[in-house]
């Protein structure tokens, strides 16, 4: 047997802040389709300037692109986080995400 490709239907949505006309705040949203009717949600590259931090940017930015998710008809939005971030940790948590499992990883 073959391994075959097919292109799949994929978009993204980047949300950003800017304080005057520097970007200082970002976060993107990679709407994916699979086998399931509706696509899902990828949040990746959530940033905040570190002087900008503690603000609630980042409540913000994921909460929009929760929004965003569901207006896209996902059935799910997933976000990784590295191991030594627990206040990321803390924040998904506190806006409704389950810690789900693990992440694996190969950098090219």
């Amino acid at each position: 047997m073959d391994i075959k490709q097919k292109q799949i239907k994929a978009g993204g949505i980047k949300l950003f802040v800017e304080d005057n006309g520097e970007e200082v705040a970002h976060a993107y949203l990679y709407i994916l389709s699979n086998t399931h009717d509706r696509p899902f949600g990828l949040m990746e590259d959530i940033y905040v300037a570190e002087n900008f931090r503690s603000q609630g940017l980042g409540t913000k930015l994921v909460g929009e692109l929760i929004k965003a998710a569901q207006k896209n008809n996902c059935y799910k939005l997933i976000g990784t986080s590295r191991h030594s971030r627990p206040k990321v940790h803390a924040l998904y948590e506190r806006l409704g995400f389950k810690d789900w499992g693990k992440e694996f990883r190969m950098d090219f």
